[in-house]
């Protein structure tokens, strides 16, 4: 019988891609979320649907039962990773996992103070075999957390000032994990995954402003400006204080190095900006 592998937040924009690409190619899943639903479109009949909270440890041994590989990403407005993370990673060696593919960050080994740091250290302390995707700024962050700004309001309030960013599509991130949770020579490594270019937020309105039809401009907002902006929204001060910070990075020049994994894992050249922008052309409509 087939070990289901575990994917942990099923139901996000990495999460979502990495069950389905892992459906599609017959491995048994188990889609874990905070609530159980199944995956959207079709069910699939190797696909199951299971309860994970980071914050209930009483949903772990269920979810990890009989799982030898689990894909890992920290829930955004988890800042405690001692608290809510390292159990579950515990939780995750007793129930006998091998092997975790965990979603980490970019520059990260040279950034102590980001979350995933520490979780790199503690799963790294585990003993467990590893594989970290330390993944760019996500395209699809465009979508999501900036769908209203670019859709009602013609324009990207960004703090990035004038850098540039090597932005990546979370179906390429996926495709990496899939790779990463099923094929043999990936345990110990650490694969920085960016986009093929690196771009400026005024080339991104560019490629908006041709793709949408209709002017989308990039207002280059001060740290203040945008803080106030994401306290107006509704954004917790966390994950705003978070967002400004990833967005500083940009401005420092930080944020647009291009690497070869991607295109080296996956055989092919990583998703272009322009392209996502047309395949997702109905969020901003």
């Amino acid at each position: 019988m087939q070990t289901p592998i575990l994917v942990t937040g099923a139901s996000g924009n990495v999460g979502r891609e990495i069950v389905k690409l892992l459906s599609e190619g017959g491995f048994a899943v188990r889609a874990a979320d905070r609530r159980v639903a199944q995956p959207e479109a079709e069910p699939m009949s190797n696909v199951e649907a299971i309860a994970f909270d980071f914050n209930k440890p009483e949903t772990f041994a269920p979810a990890l039962a009989g799982v030898e590989r689990m894909f890992l990403m920290r829930p955004p407005a988890i800042a405690n990773v001692r608290r809510f993370i390292f159990p579950a990673i515990d939780a995750a060696k007793q129930a006998g996992v091998q092997h975790i593919v965990f979603l980490s960050l970019i520059g990260v080994e040279k950034n102590r103070i980001v979350p995933h740091y520490k979780i790199e250290q503690h799963i790294l302390a585990s003993g467990l075999d590893y594989t970290f995707l330390r993944a760019s700024f996500f395209m699809q962050n465009l979508n999501t957390a900036h769908r209203r700004e670019i859709r009602e309001r013609s324009e990207i309030f960004v703090p990035a000032g004038k850098g540039k960013t090597s932005f990546i599509d979370v179906r390429d991130i996926a495709a990496v994990a899939a790779l990463a949770l099923t094929q043999a020579g990936h345990a110990g490594q650490a694969y920085d995954l960016t986009g093929g270019e690196a771009l400026d937020y005024d080339q991104v309105a560019q490629l908006f402003s041709q793709a949408l039809s209709r002017p989308i401009i990039y207002r280059r907002p001060s740290l203040l400006r945008f803080l106030h902006r994401q306290h107006e929204s509704g954004v917790p001060w966390s994950m705003a204080l978070v967002l400004a910070g990833i967005y500083t990075t940009a401005r420092l020049g930080l944020a647009g190095r291009l690497a070869e994994d991607t295109r080296r894992l996956l055989g092919r050249a990583p998703i272009r900006l322009k392209d996502y922008i047309d395949d997702y052309k109905a969020a901003w409509a």
